[in-house]
């Protein structure tokens, strides 16, 4: 049976960087759909539903962090995978696409291999492994991990892949701590490098869009679900 290839949609606004993106993933097997700003990236992305979606931060008409920010604020990209291209090294920056839910950075200048195989990577970890399949229910709290669905009180509640994968994670061992490394590999992998201030950023939106404390922050060695 045929599969449809998976669709990426790159943004930014250097016809040389889309070039060479844009081979690299059609020759790995990718559709891929491009933009050159930001403006045109949400009206790309709207008309494709993109798997993922690779955004410069430094676009014009809407900067890269504008574009995330929109998308993670519209359902029909619940699903959607966001890298953040960046010349930015720095912390604050960082911090703020994780907290506006992008999924994974990537600096430039950038290397091909390097990119392909960080998506490769966000691939690979977008679903809980399938013997971890199964629905948990704490309380009137209710993961399901099937439809991606956090459902609190009979509302359901719409987490970016790695807050939801980190709550999954925690619940389904209440009251275990989980060391910071353990969470780092077992939710972003060892394939992308991200640093511990990514694990706090992550806890904090869970807690702010669920509203409620339900991670507990177990000080110098990592985290547990308790609720």
């Amino acid at each position: 049976m045929e599969t449809n290839p998976i669709k990426i949609l790159i943004a930014d606004d250097e016809p040389d960087i889309i070039e060479i993106i844009s081979f690299h993933l059609t020759k790995a097997g990718f559709e891929v759909f491009s933009a050159k700003d930001g403006s045109e990236a949400i009206e790309k992305a709207q008309q494709h539903t993109p798997d993922c979606i690779i955004l410069d931060i430094m676009m014009p008409k809407r900067n890269g962090f504008e574009v995330c920010e929109y998308l993670r604020s519209n359902k029909q990209f619940d699903k959607t995978l966001i890298v953040l291209l960046t010349a930015l090294n720095d912390e604050a920056s960082h911090i703020k696409g994780l907290e506006l839910g992008g999924d994974d950075f990537v600096n430039k200048p950038i290397s091909p291999k390097v990119l392909l195989s960080r998506i490769s990577a966000l691939f690979r970890r977008i679903q809980p492994s399938a013997s971890d399949n199964k629905l948990i229910q704490v309380r009137d709290l209710v993961i399901d991990p099937t439809q991606y669905k956090t459902i609190l009180n009979g509302e359901t509640h719409i987490l970016a892949k790695k807050e939801f994968e980190l709550l999954f994670l925690l619940a389904s061992q209440p009251g275990r701590v989980f060391l910071r490394n353990e969470i780092l590999s077992q939710v972003w992998g060892n394939d992308v490098i991200v640093g511990d201030r990514t694990i706090d950023v992550h806890v904090r939106k869970i807690r702010a869009k669920l509203g409620i404390d339900c991670i507990t922050t177990v000080k110098g060695v990592g985290y547990k679900f308790d609720y």
